[in-house]
């Protein structure tokens, strides 16, 4: 499977409960943080549900 970048740009004050903790889920939780993750559906999901609060590369 190929391998994304996941950067948090966004603050999550003022976010859903669900929402933060998604992002805590992904293993972010500061702006600027970033992550290396598998592209799985579950991944995707997540992404899906936060995209506004980060910026997705494939790499």
């Amino acid at each position: 499977m190929s391998q994304i970048k996941i950067t948090q740009v966004k603050s999550i004050i003022d976010s859903p409960k669900n929402q933060k903790l998604t992002i805590q889920a992904l293993g972010l939780g500061k702006i600027s943080k970033s992550v290396l993750v598998e592209s799985t559906p579950q991944i995707a999901g997540m992404l899906r549900k936060v995209h506004h609060l980060v910026e997705v590369k494939e790499l």
